[in-house]
């Protein structure tokens, strides 16, 4: 529980108590700031609320995404050992295949490795059509 639920509360209870005090002696000022006080301690009463509430969803949150990480990490040699098993029987399925693909990979990495880089258009590039 949040501090401030408590202080609130307690503003608040005390402003109801000042605001019977008013009403009992027939004080306007004295209920005015009873009914102040009481307003405020509401007030301060559902600051610390959500307060809790926030700090609440952010513990679930975290917890949740603990638990989710921390289950793919512990499974992850499982997980790597499934997908190499599986792309060996995809390469034993179609070998000619996979041949074709790792060679346009290969072209495709070679081809992006020896191009120039680019130059920069020159400031002074004017278009005379």
């Amino acid at each position: 529980m949040d501090k401030d639920r408590i202080f609130g509360t307690a503003k608040e209870f005390a402003g109801k108590a000042e605001g019977a005090v008013g009403d009992a002696t027939g004080d306007a000022q004295t209920q005015a700031s009873g009914r102040a006080r009481e307003a405020a301690g509401a007030v301060q009463d559902l600051y610390g609320q959500a307060k809790d509430a926030a700090r609440d969803a952010a513990d679930t949150a975290v917890n949740y995404a603990k638990d989710t990480f921390k289950d793919a990490y512990e499974n992850r040699g499982e997980t790597i050992r499934g997908g190499q098993k599986a792309m060996a029987q995809t390469v034993r399925d179609n070998p000619l295949g996979s041949l074709l693909i790792a060679g346009g990979i290969g072209f495709a990495l070679a081809l992006l490795m020896t191009r120039p880089p680019r130059r920069p258009l020159s400031s002074r590039w004017r278009y005379y059509g």
